[in-house]
């Protein structure tokens, strides 16, 4: 009898997860069947009845949820807004739950096609002595986005929809002069963007179309010379309706352990350099 209890309670939970995904994304693949049945049956547990509104994606391996408070908070701003910025660390989700979500709306049927983006701003005159062609020059800047792609859908699918032009990577300069309908825009590593390239990408955008900004402004590589366009966007749009702005600071990283406390060093480390640099100067 046991056993057979197990079986049961195997099978309800199955079809809870199937009910739910039809519910949430409007349609149920044999994909999703084949991936919700593996899950339960190694014993994963995908989701309970607190965690529904927090699953943005069951990708190939696992349901993909918001799990920090301010996770769930950007995919809240993320389904009320058209364009939401995220701003904080690395290891907080930010790009992750983006792709995320913009492969969940693919694959409901919302929009047509993603495109995902970054400044290459390190490829500038050096660029030219990397080996291979452009392509393959500029394939390392993007190889964060492809990463994250591969990790929630099968190889055979991710490389179709790359060939068909439905998922698009590219670096942002080439976003200039394109109006973008029907689409999914991600523009991540976004402390990279100046201010101009942060305009052009914002200004890019058609008809039921969505963007995510990402980046940590504690990391920007531009010159000295050039101000980033995410330090700056903060203060241009932060009243305009429709835009959203959530912030992620060392308590979202959800990468291994050992990178929260790598942040913690790094800033008790400039916060003591600093007090000396000023205790200096007086």
């Amino acid at each position: 009898m046991k056993g057979n209890d197990e079986e049961v309670n195997t099978i309800e939970r199955i079809v809870k997860e199937m009910v739910f995904v039809l519910n949430t994304t409007g349609r149920l693949t044999s994909e999703d069947v084949e991936t919700i049945i593996d899950l339960t049956l190694q014993g994963k547990e995908i989701i309970n009845d607190n965690e529904y509104d927090n699953i943005v994606l069951y990708s190939k391996k696992d349901a993909i949820k918001a799990k920090t408070p301010n996770q769930i908070s950007y995919m809240k701003a993320v389904r009320e807004n058209d364009i939401c910025f995220a701003i904080g660390p690395a290891g907080t989700g930010k790009t992750y739950l983006a792709v995320a979500s913009a492969v969940a709306s693919l694959k409901k049927g919302s929009v047509k096609k993603i495109i995902l983006s970054r400044p290459a701003v390190e490829a500038g005159e050096s660029l030219g002595f990397l080996p291979g062609d452009f392509r393959e020059k500029i394939d390392p800047y993007l190889r964060p986005l492809y990463d994250a792609l591969e990790d929630m859908l099968p190889a055979e699918q991710l490389r179709n929809y790359i060939e068909r032009g439905v998922i698009e990577i590219v670096p942002l300069a080439y976003m200039r002069g394109r109006t973008l309908n029907n689409a999914y825009v991600i523009l991540d590593e976004a402390q990279n963007a100046t201010t101009m390239q942060m305009k052009m990408f914002l200004t890019r955008l058609g008809p039921n179309s969505k963007a995510i900004i990402t980046g940590d402004i504690t990391q920007i590589d531009l010159p000295s010379y050039s101000q980033s366009g995410l330090v700056q966007v903060k203060e241009i749009l932060k009243n305009v309706d429709g835009v959203a702005f959530v912030y992620f600071d060392k308590a979202d990283v959800v990468r291994h352990k050992l990178v929260k406390d790598i942040i913690d060093a790094y800033e008790k480390h400039y916060s003591e350099n600093n007090g000396k640099s000023k205790k200096n100067g007086e």
